[in-house]
């Protein structure tokens, strides 16, 4: 079996690939586009990428199927296209410098993209000196809290006296959670469910998901009175509830009170794990978390409908509300909440021996310092349109690139930070129609943010004319009211069904129909398919094969094929439009055509004297070393009656010569590049030479 037949399945394939698909060479950078007879309406064309543009002119290549109005913007052009008829990409950006910010800017950018089109812009985020800080105590009260607890009611005051280290404006606001209040995380039964704590004899608030306890305050007293009068609870299971209070905690922001100018701080203590995203299903509760607040009169009402938050989820709602999470656990459960911050952007998590105050004032001032020396940012683009989008950011960090993720490290107050930020478009949506889809970046931890409003463009307005998709090629449409086709006007031309229903598919002088390129179909031309290209005109008369080429370009990328010559656009001529016409790039600095010794061919200077030289024809060896001398008469002869001075001027002019003279029997006259000239003769044995200025 020979090799052919071996690939023969293979090769069969590539040919039935080759055969639709065709690729252009475009003008600039050598780029590539594929045509595709697939492509038949202007939107198809468009969601081909950027690079295309779609030709809805009217007369745009007589002939020719309608997906050639898909190409390259200068392919089109080329083919008499002009571009108030080209309906392409328009990707463009838009920053409203109306808004004003403190911290990021610019607030809001509106951008229009295409399919296969991506635009750039920067954000840029300023660290500013001495927030307002708003930090939320969110504490695990489970009986195993017992201790912990007794020390976190002495912080407040010792807290506050710290943090006016860098900030002059701090406020507290303490959250409790355990867990849900169902089986089997608690236990059911009537004695325990007001008391979990009976069996010990203690008596111990009910379990619950989440209490809000006490709003922002800057009154620290207040803060410590309330601490002083915290109970623990208890559950079953040794996992919590504390990103499901979390959540809570972040999303009821009138409940909490957090303002809106102040650092969030959201401090979680706990000495277990916490449940996640599908757990509840234990206990029969199915509905997923709606991410929204479930608070009523401080109590977390939602805790027994639905399950837990996602981790996805909880990281939303913390960036969409300018949220910074601590986490304060003991060194046993460090490494599951070392996982866990990995996925939460902007959190810190601190490793606690014991929760005694010290301890966890350091860890809050800490957390505070390396979470303000951090600056990055999360986008976020509607769920609608997520998978239609990508985005990528690049940092720009004030002191080089000390980049971690999204972000910068080591950042300083008053500095910048900008980010480098790419948006995308994949594809449109499903029903082909433009869309409007906000995006949003999120300085993590910031309360300000930039809004990017995206206009996805898949439909084509296609101009005046309106002859967008043209799916109709047929050149019959049939009768209306007794009147033929052939009898209606066509571009000027009025049909005469009695005369030689060809005529109007005859070049004038030709009797051969569509340049015998075609059929003639009602009147007009349907070019013929070639395979070496594409066939087109009102005549078939015009294609981009059969002309010549100048640098690897169809009559140089500067004009179009008609019956197998170039016509060239104003400005070039030659076989294949390579020659400039204007003579403007042949002048010398001087002004001069050529410098005045020579013409200008294709733009290029071609001397008349072949003793010039240069792409001016400025360059004139002989000329200059003749140019030395005075313009007058010097007889050199080989005696010593010549004083010093005609000697030295003879070396100078004619000595140079004297080698090259072979015969010196009568005399010769050599012509010194037009000015001057040697004259040689032989006389009573002596060599006479002479240098004779020529006008």
């Amino acid at each position: 079996m020979t090799s052919w037949q071996r690939s023969g399945p293979l090769r069969i394939l590539l040919l039935c690939c080759v055969a639709v698909t065709v690729c252009a060479e475009a003008s600039s950078g050598g780029a590539r586009a594929c045509w595709s007879p697939s492509v038949t309406s202007c939107a198809d064309c468009l969601r081909r990428g950027p690079q295309y543009a779609w030709c809805f002119q009217e007369d745009f290549l007589h002939g020719a199927e309608q997906s050639r109005r898909c190409d390259l913007p200068d392919n089109l052009r080329r083919r008499g296209c002009t571009p108030e008829f080209m309906e392409h990409s328009d990707v463009k950006v838009e920053v409203d410098a109306t808004l004003s910010s403190t911290q990021v800017s610019p607030q809001e950018i509106s951008i229009t993209l295409r399919p296969g089109s991506e635009v750039s812009f920067i954000v840029a985020v300023k660290q500013l000196e001495r927030y307002p800080v708003d930090l939320y105590y969110l504490v695990d009260v489970s009986a195993s809290m017992q201790e912990n607890l007794d020390h976190l009611k002495t912080v407040g005051i010792a807290l506050s006296l710290r943090m006016t280290q860098h900030t002059s404006d701090l406020w507290l606001g303490f959250g409790s959670f355990v867990d849900k209040p169902v089986s089997p995380y608690i236990s059911v039964h009537p004695s325990k469910i007001d008391n979990p704590c009976s069996d010990y004899q203690i008596h111990c608030r009910p379990a619950h998901g989440f209490h809000h306890v006490l709003s922002m305050t800057g009154n620290i007293s207040e803060f410590t009175r309330v601490m002083k009068r915290q109970r623990i609870s208890g559950n079953v299971d040794t996992p919590e509830g504390g990103l499901d209070a979390m959540l809570q905690a972040a999303v009821c922001q009138r409940a909490v009170g957090w303002r809106p100018e102040a650092k969030r701080l959201l401090l979680l203590m706990t000495d277990q794990p916490s449940h996640l995203a599908l757990d509840s299903r234990l206990a029969g509760i199915v509905t997923p978390h709606d991410g929204r607040c479930h608070v009523e009169n401080n109590i977390y009402t939602g805790s027994t409908r639905m399950d837990h938050p996602s981790l996805g989820q909880l990281s939303d709602k913390l960036l969409e509300n300018h949220i910074y999470p601590i986490f304060a656990v003991e060194k046993k459960q460090y490494q599951w909440y070392e996982e866990l911050v990995n996925l939460l952007p902007g959190s810190f998590l601190g490793k606690l021996g014991v929760f005694q105050a010290p301890n966890l004032i350091d860890l809050v001032v800490d957390a505070y310092k390396r979470l303000l020396s951090e600056v990055a940012v999360s986008v976020s683009v509607e769920d609608k349109a997520v998978s239609r989008y990508w985005v990528s950011v690049s940092p720009l960090c004030p002191h080089g690139p000390i980049a971690k993720d999204q972000g910068c490290s080591g950042v300083q107050p008053g500095q910048e930070v900008y980010f480098n930020i790419t948006v995308g478009q994949h594809s449109c949506a499903d029903d082909g129609e433009d869309e409007d889809v906000t995006m949003l970046v999120r300085p993590v931890g910031y309360n300000e943010s930039t809004v990017i409003r995206i206009h996805s463009k898949c439909q084509c307005k296609c101009g005046p004319m309106g002859q967008c998709d043209g799916n109709d090629q047929s050149p019959c449409r049939g009768s209306q009211d007794g009147v033929t086709q052939e009898q209606r006007p066509d571009h000027g031309h009025m049909k005469d069904s009695s005369s030689d229903p060809n005529r109007n598919c005859k070049a004038d002088g030709s009797n051969v129909n569509c340049s015998g390129r075609g059929v003639c179909e009602c009147g007009k031309c349907v070019c013929e398919q070639s395979r070496l290209g594409v066939v087109y005109g009102k005549y078939c008369e015009m294609d981009d094969f059969s002309c010549s080429y100048e640098k690897g370009l169809l009559c140089g990328g500067r004009g179009v094929c008609v019956s197998g010559e170039c016509v060239c656009e104003d400005g070039w001529t030659g076989d294949g439009c390579g020659c400039p016409t204007s003579e403007t790039i042949c002048q010398s600095p001087d002004g001069l055509l050529c410098s005045g010794w020579g013409k200008c061919v294709c733009g290029k200077c071609v001397c008349d004297d072949p003793q010039h030289s240069g792409d001016f024809c400025e360059r004139c060896l002989t000329c200059q070393l003749t140019q030395q001398s005075p313009c007058k008469s010097v007889d050199c002869h080989r005696s010593q009656g010549l004083s010093q001075n005609e000697a030295k001027l003879c070396n100078t002019t004619c000595a140079l010569y004297v080698g090259s003279i072979k015969d010196v029997s009568g005399r010769q006259r050599v012509d010194l590049r037009g000015r001057f000239l040697l004259s040689v003769s032989a006389v009573g044995g002596w060599l006479e030479l002479s240098c004779v200025c020529v006008p």
